[in-house]
C-alpha cells in the first residue's frame, strides 16, 4: 500500500465513522473499484494532464453524482485533482482495514484442492471465530496444485497444511539427511 493510499483512505474512514456511514462508504467504494478494475481506461481519463481538473471533476460529476454518497463523490474528485486517482485501489485497501480492524473482522481466505461445501465452510467460519474470537469473512479459492489439505491465510499469517506442503517438508527433510 502506498503512502498517498494509506493517508487518503484512513482519512476517509475517519469521517465516514464519526458520520456513522463507515459500512455504507465501504460498500460504494467497492462498487466503484470493482467498476475501476473492469474499465481501468476511466482512471488514465481522470489522471491526463489533457484535461484540466475542472473538466475531470465534471465527468465524476456526470458519472456519479446521485449514484454514490457525496463523501464519496468528493472522495473522487479530491484524489484526481491532487493527482492521486490512481491509487484508488490504495485507499480502499486502507479504508477496509481500518474498518475490519474497528469492526473486529478478519478476512481469511481458505485455499483447497476442491472446493469447500457450505457446511464445511460454515464450520470452518464458526472454529476461527471461537479461536480468533474476531468475526470472520471466508473465501475459498481452490488451488488444484495444493492436491489436498488446506491453507489459511489471515491477518498476515499463513497456516499451511495442505498435502503439498507437506511432500515439500519431506523433501526438504531427505535432501539435507546425511547418509
Amino acid at each position: 500500500m502506498t503512502e498517498a493510499g494509506s493517508v487518503y483512505g484512513l482519512a476517509m474512514y475517519e469521517l465516514a465513522a464519526s458520520e456513522g456511514l463507515a459500512e455504507e462508504i465501504l460498500q460504494q467504494l467497492d462498487m466503484l473499484l470493482v467498476g475501476f478494475e473492469a474499465e481501468p481506461e476511466f482512471l488514465r481519463l481522470l489522471n491526463t494532464p489533457a484535461l484540466s481538473k475542472e473538466e475531470r471533476c465534471k465527468i465524476l460529476d456526470d458519472s456519479f453524482r446521485g449514484k454514490v454518497h457525496p463523501y464519496v463523490l468528493n472522495f473522487l474528485k479530491i484524489l484526481t485533482e491532487k493527482g492521486y486517482i490512481r491509487q484508488y485501489s490504495h485507499c480502499c485497501k486502507a479504508y477496509r482495514q481500518q474498518y475490519y480492524h474497528d469492526n473486529g473482522i478478519i478476512s481469511v481466505q481458505a485455499v483447497t484442492a476442491i472446493p469447500l461445501t457450505a457446511d464445511q465452510l460454515q464450520r470452518l467460519t464458526r472454529k476461527l471465530k471461537s479461536v480468533t474470537g474476531k468475526n470472520i469473512l471466508l473465501q475459498n479459492r481452490v488451488d488444484p496444485s495444493c492436491m489436498g489439505g488446506i491453507r489459511l491465510d489471515y491477518d498476515g499469517k499463513r497456516l499451511d497444511d495442505t498435502i503439498s506442503h507437506r511432500l515439500e517438508a519431506v523433501g526438504s527433510l531427505l535432501k539435507n539427511t546425511v547418509l
